[in-house]
């Protein structure tokens, strides 16, 4: 088992609802413990500004799952939830689940590379994950806490209600 780390994110079709049901759906997926999950946090889109705020979040797994078997299950996830894969980049979606961090590997695939290649320029990621993993240390050593102090909260609001 190893501790992985999913962005989730929306901004259509009821995105605090979207979040609750593919926490579900992860909570079913063989081999893996949901262990905790972040507050959730309204931040302003990127790319397109006319397009509704995201609602974002991290939630914390523990998976036996090799990484691109948790990636396709991640991306059924989203397709069961509407999610249709456009060549408009950073665009509207009902769904986002990225892997951030899977336990202390560094991959560079032509399908994925973690730790997140925008990790460090994401507020939306990096106050919620340091909200459930306060002292983690990337693959690479940096502390969390050095990526938060050159990565302002700018935009970002953390729900009182998740």
């Amino acid at each position: 088992m190893e501790r992985v780390y999913i962005g989730l994110g929306s901004n259509l079709a009821d995105p605090a609802m979207q979040l609750c049901v593919a926490l579900d759906a992860l909570r079913t997926l063989p081999g893996t413990r949901l262990v905790a999950v972040s507050a959730f946090y309204d931040s302003d889109p990127l790319g397109p500004a006319d397009q509704p705020y995201y609602v974002n979040a991290v939630a914390a797994l523990d998976s036996a799952l090799a990484p691109l078997e948790l990636l396709d299950a991640l991306q059924a996830i989203e397709r069961k939830q509407g999610r249709v894969r456009k060549a408009e980049r950073w665009g509207p979606r009902t769904l986002d689940l990225d892997i951030l961090l899977f336990g202390n590997r560094q991959l560079h695939e032509k399908r994925l590379t973690v730790p997140h290649y925008h990790l460090h320029a994401r507020p939306f990621v990096l106050y919620p994950l340091a909200e459930i993993a306060p002292g983690l240390r990337l693959p690479d050593g940096r502390p969390l806490d050095e990526l938060l102090a050159a990565c302002p909260a700018q935009g970002l609001r953390r729900r009182s209600e998740s």
